[in-house]
């Protein structure tokens, strides 16, 4: 039955989520808001919105392993699993794309995490600190984007870009949406945190172990559906910068935010193992970003087999 209600929560998650996405986005833009602006934040929290709900409630629920345990099994299966897979349906030409800026902020974000987890446990002050990085990562991605816009003298962010627009939505719909999403959300992240953690005491694994597992991979759905359809689409920067932004998101907003409902400690297997996977999963990018190496099939097939090998360590 666990597993069952953890399928229902997971499905109630992402289809919540994609509901507060398109109805946040289209009421933005109704009220005015600059489509740049509301790329760069609604579209950015609304997709982060389940695994944010998911930390929540694990906190709440006396569960820290699992919020932890959600971004740091996120973060590693964005990279191996979300880009590995596509990879390996549509070599992603990774050499055309300019994420180094991104890129570079990504590995400051690890790295700022890392410190939080070792100077753990996770506190308000923490959770500060990394809200005050997602800020000053906004900011510059905002400043980035005017600048460009000039140069280019275009657009950036053109509304039939955005995510989930939709300019003949009526307004009951829009409200709807929203509604559903915000009823949705927590209560999705309650059905799959509860069934989580029975999950874990049943098959006598830690709630930690869940969370970086059946949570992390179940939250990162909504990335690979996204990937996959930017591979079949040839845009490789599309892929390679959902999966970037994402994680800055899971590193410093999720937790940043999640330390504010009580504090987070920390396992000691996330110092010994997960956090350096996930560091190092993130470095493995360093070559496609930096040499202009193509993600092809050969590649994408390493990375699928990377996060298999870990999934083995993890279950064993």
């Amino acid at each position: 039955m666990d597993w069952v209600l953890a399928g229902l929560g997971l499905i109630i998650l992402l289809l919540a989520g994609d509901a507060l996405v398109k109805g946040a986005v289209n009421l933005a833009l109704r009220l005015g808001i600059p489509a740049l602006i509301v790329s760069l934040t609604v579209v950015a929290f609304g997709t982060s919105a389940p695994e944010l709900l998911i930390s929540i409630s694990a906190v709440l629920d006396h569960a820290p392993g699992i919020a932890l345990g959600n971004v740091v099994g996120s973060n590693t299966a964005n990279i191996l699993l979300v880009l590995g897979v596509p990879a390996m349906i549509k070599a992603l030409h990774t050499a055309e794309c300019d994420t180094r800026h991104s890129y570079l902020m990504m590995i400051a974000a690890s790295v700022l995490f890392i410190a939080a987890c070792f100077t753990g446990p996770i506190t308000w002050i923490h959770g500060v600190v990394l809200l005050a990085g997602l800020a000053a990562m906004l900011m510059d991605q905002a400043r980035r984007a005017r600048a460009h816009r000039r140069e280019e003298a275009c657009d950036m962010a053109e509304d039939d870009e955005l995510e989930g627009l939709d300019p003949e939505l009526p307004g009951w719909r829009i409200g709807m949406l929203l509604v559903l999403g915000l009823v949705g959300l927590p209560l999705g992240a309650d059905l799959l945190v509860e069934s989580g953690v029975n999950i874990a005491r049943r098959f006598g694994v830690t709630e930690t172990v869940i969370g970086l597992t059946l949570i992390a991979a179940g939250t990162s759905l909504p990335e690979l559906a996204t990937t996959v359809m930017a591979a079949l689409r040839n845009k490789a920067d599309v892929a390679l910068g959902n999966v970037i932004g994402s994680n800055l998101f899971n590193l410093l907003g999720i937790i940043g935010v999640a330390s504010l409902f009580g504090h987070i400690p920390v396992d000691p297997a996330f110092l010994q193992l997960d956090l350096w996977v996930m560091l190092a999963a993130s470095l493995a990018l360093a070559p496609f970003v930096f040499l202009k190496w193509n993600l092809n099939r050969g590649f994408g097939a390493l990375l699928c087999a990377a996060y298999l090998a870990y999934l083995t360590v993890l279950l064993m």
